[in-house]
């Protein structure tokens, strides 16, 4: 069953303090320039998974202020997730996709944030990410990713895709790369690196996977012509 919800998270006065709305986008915008925040605001990406890469992915996009984002996961947080994924000993035990808008608002409290609270499969993935136009794959597990691409490519072939493979251990940074490999379908990693004993998920590796797939995010918003 899924389970959407934008109600108990964390009190945006609390959080904000004496910053406003237009304190954080000002701020932004002295970075971004007002062009690229417009851009940047008006974006609406969906996350599928939020472990290593996704929880990483997510804030990346909202410290530059991407103004819509969509949470999927039906895990919770265990210990054995906070190696590499940005959530606290405070998280254990909570849904990771409202541990996450919780942390997410300790950066930046004004932003959209939709989370859902499921498991992605092939019959529901049409109606999940209706209302995005990115979709980030970042999942853990082979098989959870081939069902994704298969059914956005097949279903949705006019979402960009942005996906993940190959990066575990402590291996060369070098090796890894943001390639295009279909008219909306881009994969980052070095596509081959799979944990072993000793390499596992690290949280080096798998961050600067994350990172491309933001970066990646990030051109695709900017409507960059060579992506």
């Amino acid at each position: 069953m899924m389970h959407t919800d934008n109600d108990g998270g964390p009190s945006i006065t609390r959080i904000a303090g004496a910053a406003t709305m237009d304190d954080i986008r000002t701020a932004l915008i002295e970075r971004h320039s007002l062009p690229v925040q417009r851009l940047l605001d008006n974006a609406r990406v969906a996350i599928a998974g939020l472990g290593g890469l996704g929880s990483t992915v997510a804030v990346a996009l909202a410290r530059i202020g991407v103004g819509h984002l969509h949470l999927i996961d039906r895990d919770v947080v265990d210990m054995s997730n906070l190696n590499r994924q940005q959530y606290f000993l405070k998280d254990l035990g909570s849904p990771k996709t409202r541990a996450l808008r919780d942390n997410l608002a300790m950066i930046n409290p004004y932003l959209d944030v939709r989370i859902a609270t499921v498991t992605v499969t092939d019959d529901n993935v049409t109606g999940l990410f209706a209302d995005d136009d990115i979709i980030c794959e970042a999942f853990d597990v082979p098989e959870n990713k081939t069902m994704l691409v298969n059914a956005v490519l097949e279903r949705l072939p006019h979402k960009k895709l942005v996906c993940a493979s190959g990066m575990a251990g402590f291996g060369s940074s070098n090796t890894i790369s943001t390639r295009r490999v279909g008219d909306n379908l881009y994969l980052c990693g070095d596509g081959r690196t799979e944990p072993s004993p000793g390499a596992g998920l690290m949280a080096p590796r798998v961050g600067i996977v994350a990172c491309h797939e933001a970066n990646m995010i990030t051109r695709l918003i900017m409507q960059d012509k060579e992506a």
